[in-house]
């Protein structure tokens, strides 16, 4: 069970008031509450720095080693350099050509109303998933992981792009968090990146379309989370995981999606292609996210710093102003 299991249910849900601080929105009190540990014994972390980057990329990879353990492994590849990260040939993982169905039916919307009765969500958040329709995808590919710091860093230095994450404290980048996704940024800076990579590489890269990453998220089968129909916190970093902070990506490998994608739950939402508007046959919904912001991008996957529903393959949502919705992105390729 994840930490928020000793905490009373986050009852602010329902709207996020500008009232409310970001602490009373995720049902934390006030006063200092300590997180999840995640320290190792100094043994450990001896033995960790005995290994080769591909052995910590294993471990973090790993699904049976300890939460604690794996984190260190991928916090030592931030400092030493990860393999898995190169800023002009990422990892993307290849999807056929196929008729899909994204969205949700509309008689499912009680069934996700009464999964997360707990988190008493408004309805219309929900309802923006509606209807259930079919869309032809070419064949593309998409990113293994979402976009992390290292890979940003290399991106605003070639480029001279001058808009600097807002998660980058003072503009400096975050050596720690060289392998963690990057956040703070705006749907403009996510198509910056990409126009960037596909003019260096003379590869086809954007940000996928809403139907491309929900295809790659929930698989053929349409499952509700990438790995399956029920939530786990041992699957992704949500709030239910008690880290409240960025992780290494592919740490939570136990929630990989059928087509082998990290992090498409949890850690930070991703920004795609398309603006928010009604699906095929549906109708506009003007919840709180619509009523604050109007035109918006539409972003996938949920973060550390938001809860279960938000992880769920087919949910909708975007930036609202509040620090506490953490943005990045993930690459697409068109073939």
């Amino acid at each position: 069970m994840g930490l928020l299991e000793h905490f009373h249910c986050p009852q602010a849900l329902q709207k996020a008031s500008p009232s409310l601080s970001d602490r009373a929105l995720l049902g934390l009190p006030e006063s200092y509450t300590a997180m999840r540990d995640l320290a190792i014994s100094a043994a450990q972390w001896r033995e960790l720095t005995q290994l080769a980057p591909e052995h910590l990329v294993a471990l973090l990879h790993s699904t049976e080693a300890d939460l604690a353990l794996r984190y260190q492994a991928g916090q030592l590849l931030a400092w030493q350099g990860d393999p898995r990260l190169s800023p002009l040939a990422p990892q993307m993982i290849d999807i056929p050509a196929a008729q899909v169905s994204i969205g949700l039916a509309a008689q499912e919307v009680d069934r996700v109303m009464a999964d997360l009765a707990d988190l008493q969500l408004d309805r219309d958040w929900i309802n923006k998933e509606v209807p259930r329709h079919r869309v032809q995808l070419p064949a593309y590919r998409i990113g293994r992981y979402p976009v992390t710091n290292l890979e940003y860093r290399h991106f605003l230095e070639d480029s001279g792009y001058t808009r600097l994450p807002e998660d980058w404290f003072l503009g400096r980048y975050p050596q720690e968090r060289a392998n963690h996704p990057v956040s703070g940024i705006l749907a403009e800076d996510a198509d910056q990146y990409a126009a960037w990579l596909a003019h260096k590489t003379g590869l086809a890269y954007r940000l996928p379309t809403e139907a491309e990453w929900e295809y790659a998220a929930a698989g053929p089968d349409n499952l509700e989370y990438p790995w399956g129909q029920a939530f786990s916190p041992l699957h992704a970093n949500t709030a239910e995981a008690g880290l409240f902070c960025t992780t290494p990506v592919g740490l939570f490998a136990l929630g990989a999606s059928p087509f082998g994608c990290l992090d498409m739950a949890g850690n930070v939402e991703e920004y795609v292609a398309d603006d928010y508007q009604a699906y095929p046959g549906g109708a506009p919904v003007t919840d709180d996210l619509v009523s604050a912001t109007g035109r918006h991008r539409v972003a996938r996957g949920g973060s550390y710093s938001r809860f279960r529903d938000l992880a769920r393959c087919s949910r909708r949502h975007g930036k609202f102003p509040r620090t506490i919705y953490v943005m990045g992105f993930r690459l697409a390729q068109s073939l």
